[in-house]
């Protein structure tokens, strides 16, 4: 990985993240089937191991690879976006610089930089073709 030395921007990973029908059905499929260990499910309010409600996102790990799980039957999908729904995540360090710098550049910024409630800084920018792409910083605990 390679930093550049004048920003101290960092990207560390790109984390793919997919819609799907059944959040809790893919998240067990990844564990059981391709040995991913769930990181856990976020029902619009909180973070939680076994859901109680019926998750809209979804996280699992293995070694240093993330994938990203929206739940397909939200409504802002179906009419468009869901707040959260990219399709692609960076991990980075360095966000506020790089916030600055893509500015600068004309990036189309939809949002942020902005602290979330689950410890990320995040940046996101709609690219030349329509695609939004969220880059986040780890502002507290890191994720597995």
């Amino acid at each position: 990985m390679t930093t550049d030395t004048a920003t101290n921007i960092r990207f560390e990973a790109a984390v793919p993240q997919f819609t799907v029908p059944d959040l809790v059905r893919t998240a067990e499929y990844y564990r059981d089937v391709l040995g991913f260990q769930i990181a856990g499910y976020w029902d619009g309010e909180r973070v939680t191991i076994a859901p109680d409600t019926p998750p809209v996102f979804a996280i699992v790990w293995r070694d240093q690879v993330q994938v990203f799980f929206n739940r397909a039957d939200q409504p802002e999908i179906r009419t468009g976006r869901a707040q959260g729904a990219y399709e692609a995540y960076f991990r980075v360090t360095g966000i506020d610089a790089l916030a600055e710098e893509v500015r600068a550049r004309g990036a189309d910024i939809i949002d942020g930089p902005e602290d979330r409630v689950y410890e990320q800084r995040e940046l996101v920018i709609r690219d030349c073709n329509d695609l939004i792409l969220c880059f986040g910083e780890a502002i507290g605990r890191r994720d597995p």
